[in-house]
């Protein structure tokens, strides 16, 4: 297919199509300058396109540009056109390029076809100019005007001699015109002749409307009409068939009213009544009038001809009345006799349907002329007076002639209106009818009310002369004796008062009867009152035939009233009151007067459009509408007299007003959205629409054609407008709403097949019907109506979709809309195929839209639906998104349905990309851009030189980019890896983000927003999925180029600006508050992405870093702080989670940032007192993020002058949260454990207190504690605590999540902290007074007594078997350990009974873990063993107060420490062991989950580890944690006992200790120790932790071997140096021990002789090795030993050591040993 890139190839469709507005080009600038362009060729007409010629196809032969095959079928389809060989080839380039529809065999027949359109749309383009060219409400008019005196010259003469052409033209024939001219298409040919004679006289008639014509062109114009038989006399006669009458009249009509046109007669009145009719153009040519006089005499055998001749005979009366007046009376009465004013009324009936608007008016004005002049002229009763009315009443409806006529009401047609107006109220119908006719406008609404207001006359007939009249003698006038009531109806109703000794005149008398004229003045009001109150009382008679004639014209003239005025209703009031009563009467009668019932419902529709609820309860008791017997279910429905009326009476007859005027009112009823007490009540009308009309419609039989496709139209309106309702008015009961119910019958009833059918009516029937109806047809032809019904189709189906619950099974509407049809097209190639309809713009776009839909949500494939149809669908589609003239709306359309197909229909999107595959070495695949590939419009449309273009919109570009940014979010790498090595690509692409946007409060195109949210998205996604170093060079460019044009610093300020902006403006800012959150969205994820690639985007700067976080802090300050919506909160919520990551993110920049303390304080202030439900999370970031401000800037208590204030905030909400969680978990436990059971059920009853790890009360707890910890000396939290009972409801919180083990997180959080303010002598006090003991004690007890019977093995189960939930609670287990160690550390003798009672409680707990290190080595299990070893160093310096409270636990205590000592001692000094221990139990001993938060070491990998290496790495780190447990714990024990074993000095000075206080903790051996329990702990043991931490410490001294993996290798150095202290502690101590235990031996007098010699001797040798050892360990260098006596604190890891280790400090320990070894060897 050949683009044909020649400009000036424009065609005429596509030229009107611009004129009309319809196109891209709609500034007047450019209608002028496609008016200058083609202006040659409207001035042509017809005569543009030329017959065939030699020459031409010579020419045609000699083009090198055009392809061969294009060339051939040319020459063919110039032959059988007619038509000149280059406009032929030109023709079919323009065929192929606009409606090719990609099938072959039509090709001949189709192009015929769209040749026929191409002229048909030429003439279209002059009758455009001609019709607004001097309306001053059109936007070209000036444009226009231009054109059309260009045009003006010899236009008519070109126009009359193609006129005379067309119906002089032979019929083709397949000898003339070739093979392909069949029958068909001669007939086909000959009704595109009618059409253009139709339209030529149409356009004539416009111009002459303007323009004054010569009498000898009126000559010429009359000669050649007759000889034409005004259309009748067509050469091709024979061909005419019956589909082609009413443009046969067409032409009939246009004909006549030209020549009148051309008389002028306006201009002809005017001069009669200035007296100076020698002005008018005919008194100057007495030739053209007497040969005029001979052809019009000869008139008279067509109805043509009655207005020409009527028209002729005022000319010559008023120019030479004198003359002829023999010919004029003859003229005359043929004019009479043709039934001149019946024809003039079907003439404008008529032209009403089958020309435009304006033509239609122009007629109705000429004819306006004609009546009023020939009704001034002659006398009436000469004239057809009922005929005149109906004629008057047809020229009244156009436009501003009802204006016209008031201005001067008793000239002209005035004399018409004062006729009838002498008749009435004998015959009501004439006078109202034209009176009706006069209501155009509110001015002449309240002209009309007075004229009726005040009614001079009262016309009576009578068949005798009555009794009660006195009368002159000559009966020519009566006067009433007696006064009389005119209306036969009860007292106390509204009549009419005839009073006495009123006069009337006897207009006609004698034996026929009289017609009286009373001199009565009444309102008519009042009598149209008693007129309907008669009608009510005869409705059962056989009066009510005629009293229904005399009462349907009042309602008419009602309805327009109040439809064109609604102020007058309430003077109308006693009328529309009583058409509810005239429907119920009427339609419970045998044979009720359908039309009458019509007018009323009409009515009714006005009112409701006003009042819909009054109008509705008034109704509803009328048993009109139907309505449900039993109001909650829709069984028992009753179809009321409408639904009788339609099926007894409308469907046979096959006239259906009732039924339309019924639609019309429940529309309006629905839109006027009933209160929604209500809005159920129209639901058995709409069930009535949906069951019985809408499935059924369409076969029904029908009298007019067009009627269906109106109620068709009128039913989808309906349904349209309910689907449309707003939910506000939709109140949820159980019954089912308007709204469900529609949507439920459409998915899955009749009716939505039957809109299934509508849709699939398909373009080529609606391009049909559109060709059938006549030329120029307004908005109201059957083809405009058709289209208005797919449209709605269309939009309903869209919204049924959109609307429908969510189910797993499809509807029977989702099945039927994407079923494969076995017989032809499916729905989707029906749908796909719209792309082709060229008349309204927006039944594609629609047909595209509901296609989007359903590739949204329909599982299938739109690509396999569309079958051998693809690939010129898709042409199509890229053809029109091409063109730079088509309607912007359907390109972007188009690009949206590209969109959603990325992501849903693989297919299709191929086939839009087309991309084909490069010859590249094998296994490469590079990718290029094929022809059609929809890539090419997408480029040209981002590309920077056409922005601001006409032909690339904003929406449009957005369109593109959202096209792109789901190429990249569905990762298509075929199209992404053309796309990015595109020149300039990302150049373009980049461009938006560099332009100056309208500040927020100026934002006209909030499209131009999403435009960059976009850009910012396609960049992100990028350099996110592609690896740093092969990013293309030019996105590195660009980003380069961003950060150097600082457009960081403008994009995060236009951001902050822009929420700031939205929360100011609130309610106006709504409107595009998606575009502004997508903005955000996009910016919030490029700054993300730069917190991890800042090398990469060129964001490194740290005070450019500061700006930004400044900014989102900011902006959420704005955001948050005067929360008033859900959008305000929605953007709060979005700026906090980025603040966040940016906290984490960016802590140097944050170290250094100015105050961030007090707009966080403001923004937790504000966000605390905001709407709870909402507020949820965002609370949580504020809290969060307060947290990271506090460790990062780690400030004192000094530094935050908003300290108080953020304490008391933060201390109020862990007091209610608590207290909630107290209710909440109360109501948990009465509820029972059914949740731990189902932990699937979502709607828990937890209510909205969950307990999670970042929930509101966690994180506040966490803040507090970190408030806390900055406010050291207690000067501010002392005094909110007592302000706020935060303590009390916290521990009450804790004890009732203790004991019914629930809210883990939230206790965690509790106890971090109580734990901080324990370490405060002022904190441990408040806590200790706060009743900590009594909270924790005994609740404690139930964490782990589940699962406990007693047995040794308790804590193997409960550390390492449970999920990972349960596994945490012994982590609460031991922060309540840890607790109790700190405030027994803080507050020593005033704590002692507490800890003493926590230990008597929980003993068998504490025995059991000091023993259970032995056979479980998990990093749990150490952990508890390490803090309650802990806990019992601090109760080990109250010795003396254990012995004499607990003295059976002490001893216990003693004895399994020392066992503990063996143990560790044990697994420390045999590595190999402990090893094989950790692998046996590898599945338990180690957590499965996440560690524990105390410890951080990495936990053993699976078995599944990758690679020998790396998995013997990861178990020789899990060995050395374990390692590094066992030592704190040994080192923390020897501790301890140190309490038990007698002080050093004292026993080594005093000689007279009592050693009976204590007690031998080791027996005197000296083996090394074993694992096994039988055996005791010794002396041996002793020694032995010595030897192994010095093994321990010179393993460290080693440098990294490669071969090996020791410790150094393992750990970093300041952990080695943690542990090298460590090591030095345990050794200082158990020296300690060892000393004080050997002494205690020496001295005890129980223990032989012998045993202290060997004593002696033992520890001599060993302690002398030792200590040569320790020398020279000395000598290289060693840490310090904290040599505190008291291991700090192990919240996190080994103390450090000191900074200054000196030798010295190391002398008096060895010095110890050495004089204790003297002491021995002695």
């Amino acid at each position: 297919i050949i683009k044909s890139s020649n400009f000036s190839l424009r065609s005429c469709r596509e030229l009107w199509t611009i004129l009309m507005g319809r196109s891209a080009l709609r500034e007047p600038a450019q209608i002028e300058a496609e008016l200058d362009r083609h202006w040659e060729r409207l001035h042509q007409g017809l005569g543009y396109y030329k017959p065939p010629s030699a020459s031409s196809a010579e020419k045609v032969k000699e083009k090198k540009d055009v392809a061969q095959p294009l060339k051939d079928f040319g020459l063919r389809i110039s032959k059988l056109l007619g038509l000149d060989e280059q406009q032929s080839v030109q023709l079919l380039q323009c065929y192929l390029q606009e409606d090719y529809r990609g099938t072959r065999d039509s090709l001949k027949v189709s192009i015929a076809d769209y040749y026929y359109e191409e002229r048909v749309c030429l003439l279209r383009c002059v009758l455009l100019l001609l019709t607004y060219f001097q309306d001053e409400r059109h936007p070209y008019r000036a444009e226009y005007c231009n054109c059309v005196n260009k045009l003006e010259k010899d236009l008519v003469s070109n126009y009359q001699s193609q006129f005379e052409n067309l119906f002089r033209a032979e019929a083709p024939t397949w000898e003339t015109h070739g093979n392909l001219m069949t029958e068909r298409q001669v007939s086909r040919w000959f009704l595109q002749c009618l059409r253009e004679q139709s339209l030529l006289l149409e356009i004539i008639f416009l111009y002459y409307a303007y323009f004054e014509m010569s009498p000898t062109d009126l000559l010429s114009f009359t000669k050649m009409f007759k000889e034409q038989g005004f259309g009748l006399r067509q050469t091709n006669r024979h061909l005419v068939d019956k589909s082609m009458d009413a443009l046969v009249d067409c032409i009939g009509y246009l004909s006549s009213l030209i020549l009148i046109e051309g008389m002028d007669i306006d201009f002809l009145h005017k001069c009669a009544l200035e007296d100076c009719t020698e002005q008018h153009q005919f008194s100057s040519a007495p030739d053209v009038i007497k040969e005029m006089d001979q052809l019009l005499l000869t008139f008279g055998d067509i109805p043509h001809h009655g207005p020409v001749l009527l028209a002729w005979v005022l000319l010559r009366h008023t120019l030479r009345p004198d003359e002829s007046s023999p010919v004029i009376r003859r003229i005359g009465n043929t004019a009479l006799q043709l039934g001149v004013f019946k024809y003039l009324s079907t003439m404008l009936k008529g032209l009403g349907v089958s020309v435009n608007n304006c033509t239609a008016s122009t007629a109705k004005m000429c004819v306006y002329g004609l009546l009023s002049f020939v009704i001034t002229s002659f006398e009436e009763e000469s004239l057809q007076c009922s005929y005149l009315i109906d004629a008057a009443c047809e020229v009244l409806s156009a436009p501003n002639l009802a204006e016209v006529f008031w201005e001067t009401p008793n000239m002209g047609l005035g004399m018409i209106l004062d006729s009838a107006a002498g008749m009435f109220p004998h015959k009501i119908g004439p006078l109202l009818q034209l009176l009706t006719a006069l209501v155009s406008n509110k001015s002449t609404v309240k002209k009309v009310y007075n004229f009726l207001d005040k009614m001079p006359f009262y016309t009576q007939v009578y068949k005798h002369k009555p009794n009660d009249i006195i009368s002159k003698d000559d009966e020519t006038l009566w006067r009433r004796q007696t006064p009389k009531l005119l209306y036969p109806l009860g007292t106390g109703q509204t009549n009419l008062w005839m009073p006495q000794g009123v006069l009337g005149q006897v207009m006609i008398g004698g034996e026929q009867g009289y017609v009286v004229r009373w001199d009565y003045s009444y309102s008519s009001w009042t009598l149209f009152t008693c007129e309907v109150e008669m009608l009510l009382h005869v409705v059962s008679t056989a009066d009510v035939i005629a009293h229904c004639t005399r009462v349907k014209p009042i309602l008419d003239l009602v309805h327009k009233i109040i439809s064109t005025d609604w102020t007058v209703s309430d003077c109308l009031l006693p009328l529309t009151s009583r058409i509810y009563m005239l429907l119920q009467r009427l339609t419970s009668v045998i044979n009720p007067p359908v039309d009458v019932i019509a007018s009323c419902v009409n009515c009714l529709s006005v009112l409701a459009a006003r009042m819909p609820g009054k109008v509705w309860s008034s109704l509803h008791h009328t048993g009109f509408l139907p309505f449900a017997s039993n109001p909650l279910t829709s069984m028992g429905m009753k179809a009321g007299n409408y639904g009788n009326l339609l099926v007894q009476i409308e469907q046979p007859r096959g006239e259906y007003a009732v039924t339309i005027a019924f639609l019309r009112l429940l529309t309006t009823l629905v839109k006027g959205q009933l209160g929604s007490t209500q809005n159920k009540g129209p639901i058995p009308c709409v069930l009535l629409v949906l069951k019985e009309m809408l499935p059924t419609y369409h076969k029904w039989r029908y009298n007019t054609y067009g009627v269906r496709e109106r109620i068709g139209c009128l039913i989808l309106e309906l349904i349209h407008a309910i689907l449309n309702l707003s939910p506000e008015g939709e109140d949820q009961g159980s019954t089912p709403t308007l709204q469900s119910l529609c949507i439920y019958s459409l998915a899955n009833t009749e009716a939505g097949q039957a809109v299934v059918n509508i849709m699939a009516v398909g373009v080529n029937t609606i391009d049909v019907v559109l060709a059938a109806q006549p030329s120029s047809c307004g908005s109201e032809g059957p083809g405009q109506i058709l289209i208005q019904t797919v449209k709605l189709a269309f939009s309903v189906t869209n919204n049924v979709i959109r609307l429908k619950p969510p189910s797993d099974v499809m509807s029977p509407l989702e099945q039927a809309l994407t079923q494969h049809g076995g017989h032809g097209d499916n729905l989707i190639v029906v749908l796909a195929k719209y792309i082709y309809h060229k008349h309204d713009p927006a039944l594609p776009r629609l047909a595209i839209q509901l296609l989007k839909r359903l590739a949204t949500v329909a599982p299938m494939s739109v690509y396999a639906c569309l079958g051998s149809d693809a690939a010129a669908i898709r042409d199509a589609f890229l053809t029109r998104l091409q063109s730079k003239t088509e309607d912007m709306r359907i390109k972007v359309m188009i690009l949206e349905f590209l969109t959603v197909a990325v992501e849903t229909q693989p297919g299709l999107i191929e086939l839009f990309l087309n991309l084909e595959v490069k010859d590249g070495s094998e296994g490469s695949k590079e990718f290029l851009l094929g022809e059609w590939s929809c890539l090419h419009v997408v480029l040209d449309l981002i590309d920077s030189k056409q922005q601001g273009k006409y032909w690339c919109p904003p929406l449009l570009h957005r369109a593109a980019l959202a096209f792109l940014l789901a190429l990249w979010q569905d990762r298509r790498d075929s199209a992404i890896s053309v796309l990015r090595t595109k020149e300039r690509f990302w150049e373009n692409l980049t461009t938006p983000l560099f332009g100056t946007l309208t500040p927020p409060s100026d934002t006209t195109e909030p499209c131009v927003l999403e435009t960059c949210a976009f850009v910012m998205k396609i960049i992100g996604l990028e350099i996110y999925y592609v690896v740093n170093g092969s990013l293309e060079q030019s996105l590195k460019d660009g980003l380069q180029k961003f950060s150097n044009a600082r457009r960081y610093e403008y994009w995060s300020q236009y951001v902050k600006s822009l929420v700031c902006h939205v929360t100011e403006m609130e309610e106006e800012a709504i409107c595009y508050f998606p575009e502004t959150q997508m903005l955000i969205s996009a910016w919030r994820m490029l700054l993300i992405l730069s917190t991890t690639h800042s090398e990469v985007m060129q964001l490194t700067d740290q005070s450019t870093k500061l700006k930004l976080f400044m900014d989102v802090l900011d902006g959420t300050k704005a955001a948050l702080t005067t929360p008033t919506s859900v959008s305000c909160l929605r953007l709060g919520s979005m700026m906090a989670t980025l603040l966040l990551i940016l906290l984490k993110q960016w802590r140097s920049v944050v170290a250094g940032a100015p105050d961030i303390l007090s707009p966080l304080s403001l923004i937790l202030e504000s966000v605390l007192q905001a709407d709870q439900q909402m507020m949820e999370r965002t609370k949580a970031k504020i809290f969060s993020a307060l947290i990271s401000v506090l460790q990062i800037q780690d400030l004192n208590g000094g530094d935050i002058s908003q300290l108080p204030q953020l304490l008391l905030s933060v201390c109020e909400t862990v007091k209610d949260e608590a207290l909630t969680l107290i209710d909440n978990t109360r109501h948990m436990s009465q509820v029972g454990d059914v949740e731990d059971e189902d932990s699937m059920e979502t709607d828990s009853p937890r209510g909205p207190q969950k307990d999670q790890r970042d929930g509101v009360c966690v994180l506040a707890l966490h803040l507090a504690k970190e408030l806390c910890r900055t406010d050291e000396d207690g000067e501010h939290w002392v005094s909110v605590m007592r302000k706020v009972p935060v303590l009390p409801s916290v521990l009450s919180a804790v004890e009732v999540s203790l004991r019914s083990k629930h809210n883990l997180y939230f206790t965690e959080a509790a106890l971090h902290l109580l734990l901080t303010l324990a370490r405060t002598p002022q904190g441990a006090a408040a806590v200790a007074g706060a009743g900590v003991i009594q909270t924790i004690c005994l609740p404690l007890l139930s964490i782990y007594e589940g699962s406990s019977n007693g047995n040794i093995h308790v804590p193997a189960q409960s550390f390492s078997r449970k999920s990972q939930d349960s596994a945490c609670w012994p982590c609460v287990y031991r922060l309540c350990m840890s607790l109790m160690e700190s405030l027994l550390k803080t507050l020593r003798y005033n704590f002692i009974n507490e800890a003493l009672d926590f230990v008597g409680v929980h003993q068998e707990r504490i025995l059991q873990c000091l023993n259970a290190v032995r056979t479980v080595q998990s990093l749990a299990c150490l952990d508890e063993a390490d803090h309650t070893v802990g806990f019992l160093l601090q109760l080990s310096s109250f010795c003396k107060e254990w012995q004499f409270h607990l003295p059976k636990l002490l001893r216990d205590v003693q004895v399994n420490l020392c066992y503990l000592c063996q143990t560790c001692t044990y697994l420390l000094h045999s590595k190999k062991m402990l090893h094989h221990y950790l692998q046996a139990k590898n599945g338990e001993a180690l957590p499965p989950g996440p560690i524990p938060k105390t410890q951080k070491p990495p936990q053993t990998p699976s078995k599944e580890a990758a690679g020998g290496g790396e998995r013997e790495e990861a178990e020789q780190k899990a060995l050395l944690a374990v390692q590094c447990s066992l030592l704190k714990i040994l080192s923390k024990t020897l501790a301890t006992l140190q309490h038990f074993t007698p002080d050093c000095c004292q026993i080594l000075l005093d000689q007279c200790m009592d050693l009976a206080e204590y007690r031998t903790l080791f027996v005197l051996s000296f083996t090394t120790p074993a694992f096994d329990p039988d055996v005791a702990p010794s002396f041996g043991t002793l020694l032995a932790i010595i030897n192994v931490a010095l093994s321990m410490l010179s393993e460290m001294e080693k440098k990294k071997e490669p071969a090996s993996l020791s410790i150094v290798s393992l750990a970093s150095s300041e952990e080695i140096q943690a542990l090298k202290s460590l090591l030095m502690f345990t050794m200082e101590n158990c020296f300690y021990v060892l000393i004080s235990q050997a002494v205690r031996c020496l001295k005890d007098p129980s223990i032989l002789h012998r045993d202290k010699q060997r004593l002696k001797q033992e520890l001599s040798s060993e302690l002398s090795t030792l200590l040569s050892s320790l020398s020279r360990h000395f000598r290289r260098g060693s840490p310090s030993s904290p040599a505190s006596g008291i291991l700090p604190s192990t919240q996190s890891k080994p103390p450090t050591p000191g900074s200054k280790a000196s030798h010295e400090g190391q002398e008096p320990f060895i010095q110890l040993v050495q004089a204790f070894v003297r002491l021995v060897q002695r």
